[in-house]
């Protein structure tokens, strides 16, 4: 089950979620779900658009006539379930510090999706300047539920805010864009703002088993429903990785599985290249005109929306100077600082629990400045929150800054070498490269551990086992003398070559513990002496190398360069750590395989997949390194 299945569970049932560990919160769920009855009045109605399509839209409203509330929008492709005006969620809205606070929350089925009218398209395009009424977009859709809900539902105090996660954080970004005059704060959180580099591929890798599963389920739908769809098929295979080999080349996911039931997977195996497709389906260029409050959230460890969460704040900064754009980014994965806790991740202890840290003390005083405190926000500056709160990892303790990326980062090179070293300074001696035979048929696999084939804790998962394999390179420093904390965004170059024509290049940045680090009492298990932590990982399909938009073989046995975004990080690598460097060709079945021939992957046959020698240059024939960020203490 992809992480974007969960996310739809999440969304249903959020009640199972908070339900799985110990609760911090000072209500419990019982108790949330009752309190919501006996101070909540639920009501539907179907909200008309400005071409006439009418959107389904529940709307929970506190039945206290003393005050008047602010309004809370979450529009979502998921459902809004449970449906009917008796049938009550257990909890509303983002989080349960703010259920007592009495916004009236509003949920609504996106276009083409659940109860609601309308064709849904994936990503719905970005129309700037609209002639008429035909002219919509998730912007005007947002703008016209607002204008509708302030016109009909009662007791509100006129301002309005609205969040969402994932596929729902798009929604969020989109109608940031809506100008409504209305709109005092928006939170898109783990927003995807370009599928080509979130969801769907990775610098074109295309991320076989989170699609897989995700589009089994999110699947097109010919009128409006309530209930539930069954999955176009089941994955009963415990084991993810035997199950994506034994499937064989790519093109049998469709052929063998969703035998063109489902258009929006298939739509990938027609745009394998950044085309005209996805450039209009990216939502960044759009984030501008902003003039209302925004709160981006992520988690250091999201398995599926990490660009877009960074891109996102990122763009919004960059096109609308002068707004509070507030950046928030902890130890969690997708969806992480909506649950119960955050204090573990795998084998991973951050100390806290860091979610309801986050809920109680950033998201609800940024929603109730805003939304609540009128007279406040107009005579102070801020909500009282710095510019970026981030949760730095291995020391596990969160640090505000007044810009992002942080100031007073020195940009250094790590270079690798012969004989698995590691340095900050280049080498003139020894062997000129490191190889390593691919072989399509035994991928290295995405984690350690057996799984269903997408499993996001591999993003802190222990690499030792990858150090294991002769397909994968390995390079680290010497053991570090004092601490090394690494912040912002991170850049590979390498120098490579390739016995064939196309490869995929993946690199990763480990924290290697020493061999008296101590165990966790919680995780007897788990040996972390020489543990090798995941900082971040990416892959690139090489022939995107120079051009995402048009692909290019590699000249077998010529040595070229490629150049891969790492992605940002807050993490400190203790002293008597070591920083570790491990370079591959694949990471299975996350990403899909290379057949490691120039041909276009989705219409690959078996014949095509074939072995091939990659090397990485170093030392006399050339420097491959990783461009990080130091920050200074």
């Amino acid at each position: 089950m992809s992480l974007k299945t969960f996310l739809l569970f999440l969304f249903l049932m959020p009640a199972l979620v908070a339900a799985q560990s110990a609760n911090p919160y000072p209500f419990t769920l019982a108790q949330d779900s009752v309190y919501l009855r006996e101070n909540y009045q639920k009501s539907e109605f179907m909200v008309p658009m400005r071409d006439g399509t009418k959107l389904f839209t529940q709307i929970y409203a506190p039945k206290d006539q003393t005050v008047k509330h602010p309004i809370l929008i979450n529009r979502t492709p998921y459902s809004c379930q449970p449906y009917g005006p008796d049938s009550f969620r257990q909890r509303v809205g983002p989080n349960p510090f703010m259920l007592r606070e009495k916004y009236i929350v509003v949920y609504q089925d996106v276009r083409g999706r659940w109860a609601s009218e309308g064709t849904f398209v994936v990503l719905t395009p970005h129309i700037d300047v609209k002639k008429s009424n035909a002219d919509h977009d998730e912007a005007s859709d947002t703008y016209d539920t607002i204008d509708w809900l302030l016109k009909n539902i009662p007791n509100h105090n006129g301002n309005v805010g609205q969040w969402g996660i994932s596929y729902n954080g798009f929604f969020t970004s989109a109608g940031s864009i809506s100008g409504h005059p209305a709109l005092k704060a928006s939170s898109p959180q783990a927003p995807i703002a370009n599928y080509w580099r979130d969801d769907s591929f990775h610098y074109g890798a295309f991320q076989l088993s989170a699609n897989f599963g995700f589009y089994a389920f999110f699947q097109e739908r010919k009128q409006p429903i309530k209930q539930l769809s069954s999955s176009l098929f089941e994955n009963h295979d415990p084991d993810g990785y035997h199950f994506y080999l034994n499937m064989g080349p790519t093109a049998n996911s469709e052929s063998s599985y969703f035998k063109g039931r489902n258009k929006y997977y298939y739509e990938h195996f027609e745009h394998p290249d950044y085309d005209d497709y996805w450039k209009k389906r990216t939502i960044l260029p759009h984030l501008k005109g902003i003039k209302h409050a925004i709160m981006v959230v992520g988690g250091w460890y999201d398995a599926e929306d990490l660009y877009g969460t960074f891109n996102t704040y990122k763009a919004i900064e960059k096109q609308n100077p002068g707004i509070q754009n507030i950046f928030v980014v902890g130890p969690w994965r997708h969806g992480g600082w909506a649950g119960p806790s955050g204090q573990t991740l795998n084998d991973l202890d951050f100390g806290s629990a860091t979610s309801p840290h986050y809920q109680e003390t950033i998201e609800a005083k940024f929603f109730r400045y805003y939304l609540f405190d009128e007279a406040n926000r107009r005579t102070a500056n801020s909500v009282g929150l710095p510019e970026a709160t981030l949760f730095e990892t291995g020391t596990n303790r969160w640090r505000t800054f007044d810009t992002y990326p942080p100031k007073g980062i020195e940009q250094k090179k790590v270079y690798l070498q012969s004989s698995g070293k590691l340095a900050f300074t280049p080498s003139t001696t020894g062997a000129a490269f490191s190889e390593f035979l691919s072989d399509p048929a035994h991928p290295v696999p995405m984690a350690s551990k057996i799984n269903r084939g997408f499993w996001a804790e591999y993003m802190v998962d222990d690499q030792r086992f990858a150090s294991a394999r002769p397909d994968v390179l390995t390079f680290q420093t010497d053991t570090l003398t004092e601490d090394l904390t690494l912040a912002g965004p991170m850049m590979a170059h390498l120098i490579v070559s390739t016995t064939s024509t196309d490869a995929d290049w993946m690199v990763k940045i480990i924290d290697v513990y020493p061999p008296y680090a101590p165990q966790n009492p919680q995780k007897k298990e788990i040996v972390f002496g020489d543990y090798q932590q995941l900082v971040r990982s990416e892959i690139m399909r090489g022939r995107y190398r120079n051009n995402v938009s048009k692909p290019e073989a590699f000249t077998p046995n010529t040595p070229t360069q490629v150049a891969l975004e790492l992605q940002d990080v807050l993490h400190t690598f203790k002293k008597g750590h070591r920083l570790m460097v491990q370079v591959q060709s694949s990471c299975f079945p996350l990403a899909d395989r290379n057949p490691q021939t120039f041909v276009n992957i989705f219409t690959a046959r078996e014949s095509d997949y074939q072995k091939a020698m990659h090397r990485v240059y170093h030392g006399k024939q050339g420097d491959s390194y990783v461009e990080i960020g130091v920050l200074a203490k």
